[in-house]
């Protein structure tokens, strides 16, 4: 059974927030949630969609109203005890499994690593341990390169029995490593965990029995791997890369 089994839009919360002519309730996919809302898978859920077609909004979102910090992260903090920080957080509804709560869990933001990195930096300096580093390869992600980091963060830090939101973890990492962050991910799934992944890469969309959800100006939809843009056009350029070049690059309009 899933931690989180489904996400919605609480229209009452929405009022207090804003109309729905306003950022975030004017994308179509978050409009979409107060109708149907999206059933979360109980392995992995992808979101896939331009940009601008609300991907990291609602997973900022999820990751606000779960508890994570902004800058990303798996501390989780008393949600009545703070502000939340997304616009649209306040005005979600996240429907959990009650008999158990997740052991672990992360918020990755491929935008704000770099400041994550930092303020594990920091504490390190701080508290003068020496294992601060333990859970990320045992020295500062900034002493290694942005796709080490990532790898080491999905190997050493995730522990399993969690729940895993992450924005675009393929940014920092070459086709071969994310062939090996689904073996990570699988190895974590099989041990009670759940993922949400806004994502561009065909690599990841690939994870067997997954469910992937379309975000367009349409709304939300769920669609199969095969009917997935990045599938589509990563296969399509590579069956047919020269007439495609040649339409890319033709003078005509």
């Amino acid at each position: 059974m899933p931690f989180l089994k489904s996400i919605s839009l609480n229209s009452e919360a929405e009022d207090d927030e804003g109309s729905s002519a306003d950022f975030p309730f004017s994308i179509p996919a978050i409009r979409s949630l107060e109708q149907s809302g999206l059933d979360r898978h109980p392995k992995c859920t992808f979101l896939v969609g331009e940009n601008g077609s609300g991907k990291s909004t609602l997973l900022e979102g999820i990751a606000d109203r779960w508890g994570f910090d902004e800058q990303g992260g798996g501390r989780y903090r008393d949600l009545y005890a703070r502000e939340l920080w997304s616009e649209l957080g306040p005005s979600l509804f996240l429907n959990r499994k009650t008999a158990s709560k997740p052991m672990d869990g992360f918020f990755l933001r491929a935008e704000s690593f770099f400041n994550f990195a930092t303020l594990l930096d920091d504490l390190e300096k701080e508290e003068f341990t020496g294992d601060g580093y333990f859970n990320y390869g045992g020295k500062s992600l900034h002493h290694q390169s942005h796709g080490e980091s990532f790898l080491t963060l999905f190997k050493m830090r995730f522990h399993g029995d969690g729940v895993y939101l992450l924005d675009e973890p393929e940014a920092a990492l070459s086709p071969q490593r994310q062939l090996a962050f689904l073996v990570r991910m699988n190895d974590l799934i099989q041990d009670n965990s759940q993922f949400i992944i806004a994502t561009h890469s065909p690599i990841l969309l690939g994870y067997p029995d997954a469910q992937i959800y379309e975000l367009d100006e349409d709304g939300m939809r769920e669609i199969t791997y095969e009917e997935s843009q990045p599938y589509q056009i990563t296969s399509r350029f590579i069956t047919d890369r020269e007439r495609i070049l040649d339409y890319l690059f033709s003078d005509e309009e």
